[in-house]
């Protein structure tokens, strides 16, 4: 049996939630969505409960944080190419995202950061096949030889 992933994301304006994600490439389960919550489907295996605050509070007797001042966790998902990441940054940012830091690229790894309009962190980041395989430090190493 596969796991998936559902991560829980506050809201203050769940119309502009789904439509920001959507943005992104994603789809909307509509048999998981209401006026408390928006099922986002990233994938076969992976998904975002956008929630109101108040709905999410429902939840949890701790303090939902509010993501544009506080981070309590950062989500980062792997695209296939450079280009593919700043395709998805693109389309993050004309749906109302920020970028709060610039790309950082370390070589073997290119990564960029986006806040949605709530303030919510996801990454995108590519990283070189043969890097991963290896490890960065000798990724890095063989490209110098080369």
């Amino acid at each position: 049996m596969a796991t998936n992933i559902f991560v829980n994301l506050p809201t203050t304006d769940l119309e502009r939630a789904k439509a920001f994600y959507t943005a992104l490439g994603c789809s909307i389960n509509p048999d998981f969505t209401d006026d408390n919550a928006a099922c986002i489907v990233w994938d076969d295996n992976v998904y975002f409960m956008v929630l109101t605050r108040e709905y999410l509070g429902t939840f949890t007797d701790k303090p939902i944080i509010d993501p544009a001042t506080s981070a309590q966790v950062a989500i980062a998902f792997t695209r296939d190419s450079r280009a593919e990441v700043d395709a998805v940054m693109a389309a993050g940012l004309g749906a109302g995202g920020t970028e709060p830091r610039p790309a950082q690229d370390f070589g073997f790894m290119y990564s960029r950061d986006l806040d949605d309009p709530d303030g919510n962190a996801i990454g995108f980041l590519f990283m070189e096949p043969r890097a991963a395989e290896i490890g960065p430090e000798a990724y890095l190493a063989e490209q110098a030889q080369a």
